[in-house]
């Protein structure tokens, strides 16, 4: 099975994690949705189960996932099974976990520490593998006072590493700064992601965590012109007939005969470019139902896609 390290932590994970934003189910940012619709949380625990008996020791979520909800039921999952796997979770966004809506921001040391508190119950567990700070246009010049909070919180044995959830390379550089920032997080796909982050990991031995790996579900080819989503969806108004989403669905129509031409799906395909792309990636799909996570999971047999894949790909996505 594909593995890989998380940067200089040298910390061994499967070649994918679970992305656990959408087992939170519905939470909200000012009235808008930012979660994934409505979930059952009895196949949530199944799809988790599937997941750990096909070998995954990688898992990703945070505290704001649900406004804790994630937490929990990751929590649940892993109880009496922590030994062996590696736990991510992230902070900064101050919720209310009754009304499911987030409330406000905050990174100061004291909230930070509190957070740390908070997720380690949620989760059942009395260390964090991998702390991420979840605020990615957070100020540049105010990052080295977090990063030296979590530095405080390897020190404590409460986290073993931490990272970033951001996209911008100048904050990625002061996080990469420590001694125990092991990773990146970036959004990272076919059709977008940030060389500059990427290469950083790279030349600072860090992973990338990428996010959204499958295009928020336009990469499984489950979309077609005529698609909505649903009112309490992140992804409602999306518009599928014009527009960005539609460039992108024409895209992956004239590069689908490539990437399933030895046979996976185009799940498996589009994680096969991210490792085939770069040997720090290290990609988390999100899930619902346990035939998602044997469809993800499953591309880890396969591995990365060949050098000529690779190449007709990017002639393609280049026209």
């Amino acid at each position: 099975m594909l593995t890989r390290t998380l940067g200089r932590s040298g910390i061994k994970v499967t070649g994918l994690g679970l992305g656990c934003w959408a087992i939170g189910g519905p939470f909200y940012r000012d009235g808008n949705p930012v979660g994934w619709g409505e979930v059952d949380d009895a196949e949530s625990l199944r799809a988790l189960a599937h997941a750990l008996d096909l070998g995954v020791t990688f898992f990703d979520t945070s505290d704001v996932y649900g406004c804790g909800h994630s937490e929990k039921i990751l929590g649940q999952a892993i109880r009496g099974k922590r030994t062996n796997l590696v736990i991510a979770t992230k902070f900064g966004n101050v919720f209310d976990s009754d009304s499911r809506q987030i409330v406000g921001a905050s990174a100061d040391p004291e909230f930070i520490r509190r957070a740390c508190d908070a997720s380690l119950q949620r989760l059942g567990t009395d260390y964090i593998d991998l702390y991420q700070f979840h605020l990615g246009g957070y100020p540049v010049k105010e990052a080295d006072v977090v990063r030296d909070a979590l530095e405080g919180l390897v020190a404590a044995g409460k986290i073993r590493a931490y990272g970033w959830s951001t996209d911008d390379v100048e904050r990625a550089a002061v996080f990469a700064k420590g001694d125990n920032c092991a990773a990146v997080q970036q959004r990272l796909n076919l059709f977008e992601g940030s060389e500059e982050v990427l290469n950083l990991c790279e030349n600072e031995n860090l992973a990338s965590v990428n996010r959204g790996p499958l295009a928020m579900g336009l990469l499984t080819g489950k979309f077609e012109k005529s698609s909505q989503m649903p009112a309490n969806d992140v992804r409602h108004g999306w518009d599928f007939q014009q527009g960005e989403q539609a460039r992108r669905l024409d895209k992956l129509a004239q590069i689908r005969d490539v990437l399933t031409s030895d046979g996976r799906t185009l799940a498996q395909a589009a994680l096969g470019w991210l490792w085939a792309r770069s040997s720090v990636t290290v990609p988390i799909p999100g899930f619902k139902t346990v035939a998602q996570v044997e469809d993800n999971v499953g591309a880890l047999k396969r591995g990365p896609l060949s050098n000529e894949q690779m190449r007709e790909i990017e002639w393609i996505l280049a026209e």
